[in-house]
């Protein structure tokens, strides 16, 4: 007699040992991308894909060039990865085209940080050329740690089209986009209200703007002993350039000094003029009630002077956030310092009323650290208020809202909808220059002129003795000198999803690809990213760029924290993949986590997520040592029993399937789990058992090692989008020779589904 130890098949020495991620999964990923399915044309070429399959298409949401992926990029990369392998799988022609950004003025800032730490040096010091240069090594080897690390995290994107923002390609889609929105008036040079960052010295646009919640000290007090109405600041030293005080209209308190001037000889040694005006923006309970009034250093000063004729060019802080125009005692001060004159002189004058704690959100540059001050500077605008000729007199905020309006582009979750109108209402001009070098030049040249214009690419810029020439390469001739801010790099990733594909040429990719099927992304950059492509590619191809936006959240730590070097709280993807693998940390970030909303992240969480891959793992061991004969593809007759769990299995698949087409990922995600888990491991597997040590070839023997083989076959594909590198080598381990990424996704009405049962 055999003992039964005897009679076990023989199964791959691998699975006899525990899942070691870390000598896997670099070796999987080799293999998928040598194998050519990430390109959905080689896909096509080796019959994976039919000829004639709709495209699916995703263009990754550019990782900065300025350091290593965190735990906010993992999730991007999972959500799409997840998105991706489910496409592929269901037999579309599937493209994710991966992608870096230059991030200049983060990456400019690195670098000028470590240029003056190591050696002493200024970007002056090294001169335009030289810097650049230096930046440009620096921002390639970023560039590659960051695509290796991508790579880490098992994306399974066209390596063969991958982009940068600032490579030849997009520069020219940048300066042809420039140039088209210029021609049609809606580029223009002005002198407006800024956000300057004094420590960068450059504008900086609101994203790029962090509130810092800081106590500060709120000042009532008056102009002179003779001017009746108190005002209420935490910015004394700018009340040196104020032309108007603005109460709200029915404010009983002013109402008789409405209209009113006041001269005031002298407020801490500068002479002002007031006047009183009425406002409907002021809010009467704040303060005293009443506001004054200071275009040149505040937006919103700048909007009530616009509405009440007001001067606007008095200006009384400069670039480097000093005092100028204010003569003693402040005059070229900081504006710290500034401040304390002013007070100390209130004081002495008996004009202080009240002195008292505050807490309010200060604006610093997200990358220096800078105080942000808001000056009247001339640079270059995108008018999204003009009447565009050639879309029928809409506006680029008409081109922004209609599509999201109707539906065309659907935003998940909706209720950031709201809120996305809302920032389109309040659209002001987008300042698109900066004064800095590292970026896309500003494709316009001048040169000193007695003339007018230079044929059809030129213009007179009123008031300005210079010639204007703008166009995708330089102008012929001498004297030109090239303007010497840079774009605002939201300008060229506005582009990203056509200016991959090939715009401005006219390329198969873009035809085929474009509009893309889904941008995921972060809802922190709704507007200044997600907003402004849709702006650009609505004017530039009259297209929509995504048909569906789906926001993420933030990734926190375990007490809700945003993750930080300061606090010392992050959570590193790399450090993740080494030490639980890849597969546990994707499970990780997508269970429990619902579009549009933060989620907390612990080791705990993930370390519980590999113990699911080692259960996978030890699954597959057990079902190959006691069904390896076992043909999956040959049926036998089910019993009653095993014909409702492979019905249930089909209903699984069925939901899991409505879940990923309703980007429900976390749900899916979660039945999966809950599936393998605790009905496949503790309650099937368990029941059969006892069926799998009968003796002989019986029914019940066969109908129970086919139906183990076939669950955990179809588990594989419909967890292969979630942990891809432990379904893969399972997969492999099975004797597939096909590659599971380029496996049939289960269909409900599959005729191969089709079986007999017995009792």
């Amino acid at each position: 007699m055999t003992r039964p130890s005897q009679n076990k098949p023989k199964i791959d020495a691998k699975l006899l040992k525990p899942y070691n991620p870390e000598e896997t999964e670099s070796a999987i990923y080799r293999k998928w991308e040598e194998s050519g399915f990430f390109n959905p044309d080689e896909c096509v070429k080796k019959g994976v894909t039919k000829k004639e399959s709709p495209a699916f298409s995703i263009i990754m949401p550019p990782p900065n060039v300025t350091g290593i992926l965190h735990m906010g990029h993992a999730l991007t990369l999972t959500l799409e990865d997840i998105m991706i392998r489910y496409k592929r799988m269901r037999g579309f022609k599937t493209l994710w085209l991966p992608g870096t950004d230059h991030a200049a003025i983060a990456t400019q800032a690195v670098v000028e940080k470590e240029l003056y730490k190591k050696e002493g040096k200024s970007r002056h010091d090294l001169g335009r050329e030289a810097f650049l240069k230096r930046i440009e090594t620096f921002a390639e080897q970023s560039r590659n740690t960051i695509v290796s690390q991508i790579r880490v995290m098992g994306a399974s994107c066209d390596w063969s089209r991958e982009a940068f923002t600032l490579d030849g390609k997009r520069s020219l889609a940048v300066r042809t986009m420039f140039k088209k929105m210029y021609d049609d008036g809606l580029i223009y040079r002005g002198c407006r209200i800024i956000n300057w960052d004094p420590k960068g010295q450059t504008t900086i646009s609101d994203d790029e703007i962090v509130y810092e919640e800081r106590k500060t000290k709120l000042y009532t007090f008056r102009y002179g002993e003779d001017f009746p109405i108190p005002i209420a600041t935490t910015r004394p030293e700018t009340k040196l350039g104020d032309v108007a005080v603005a109460v709200h209209p029915d404010d009983t308190r002013y109402k008789k000094y409405i209209g009113k001037t006041f001269e005031i000889a002298d407020f801490a040694g500068v002479r002002l003029v007031i006047k009183v005006v009425a406002d409907r923006e002021i809010d009467p309970k704040f303060g005293t009630g009443a506001v004054g009034v200071t275009p040149a250093h505040s937006q919103t000063d700048a909007d009530i002077a616009d509405r009440h004729n007001l001067d606007k060019t008095k200006i009384v802080i400069n670039e480097q956030a000093r005092m100028i125009n204010t003569g003693k005692p402040t005059e070229g001060k900081k504006v710290s310092e500034a401040r304390e004159i002013v007070v100390s002189w209130l004081k002495e004058k008996g004009l202080l009323e009240k002195e008292e704690e505050f807490t309010h959100n200060v604006a610093t540059a997200e990358r220096t650290g800078g105080i942000i001050e808001p000056l009247p500077k001339l640079q270059w605008f995108v008018d999204v208020n003009k009447p565009i000729k050639a879309r029928g007199g809409k506006t680029l905020k008409d081109l922004m809202r209609e599509p999201v309006e109707s539906g065309e582009i659907r935003i998940i979750p909706e209720h950031f909808i709201k809120t996305y109108f809302h920032w389109i209402d309040n659209l002001r001009d987008w300042c698109i220059s900066r004064q800095i070098w590292y970026g896309h030049r500003i494709p316009v040249w001048y040169r000193k002129t007695s003339a007018g214009r230079l044929g059809t690419d030129a213009k007179q810029i009123p008031g300005d003795a210079e010639e204007i020439y703008v166009g995708t390469e330089a102008p012929e001739g001498k004297d030109w000198e090239q303007d010497s801010d840079t774009l605002d790099t939201w300008f060229s990733s506005g582009l990203w999803t056509f200016s991959t594909l090939g715009w401005p040429g006219e390329t198969a990719d873009l035809n085929l690809y474009h509009p893309t099927s889904v941008l995921e992304t972060g809802y922190e950059i709704l507007f200044f990213w997600v907003a402004r492509m849709i702006l650009m590619t609505e004017y530039a191809l009259g297209q929509i760029p995504f048909r569906v936006v789906y926001l993420n959240g933030t990734v926190r730590d375990n007490r809700g924290r945003k993750m930080s070097k300061s606090l010392g709280n992050g959570i590193d993807p790399i450090d993740v993949a080494k030490k639980f693998g890849t597969d546990a940390g994707r499970m990780s970030l997508v269970i429990g986590n619902t579009p549009g909303t933060d989620m907390a992240l612990s080791e705990n969480k993930i370390k519980g997520y590999k113990h699911f891959v080692n259960k996978l793992w030890n699954i597959t061991r057990f079902v190959l040592e006691n069904t390896s004969a076992e043909n999956p593809d040959v049926k036998p007759t089910l019993t009653k029993t095993d014909d409702k769990r492979l019905q249930n299995l089909k209903t699984l698949a069925r939901e899991i399937t409505g879940d990923m087409e309703s980007f429900r990922f976390h749900l899916a995600a979660e039945k999966l789990y809950h599936y393998v888990w605790h009905e496949f491991a503790d309650k099937i597997i368990e029941e059969k058992k006892a069926k799998l040590k009968e003796s002989g070839d019986s029914d019940g023997k066969k109908s129970a090692a086919w139906l183990l083989r076939r669950i955990l076959e179809t588990s594989l594909i419909l967890l292969h989008p979630f942990i891809p590198f432990v379904t893969e080598e399972i997969w492999t381990r099975l004797g597939k020779k096909n590659f599971l990424m380029v496996e049939r996704w289960p269909e409900p009405d599959d005729p191969a589904n089709k079986h007999q049962t017995t009792a």
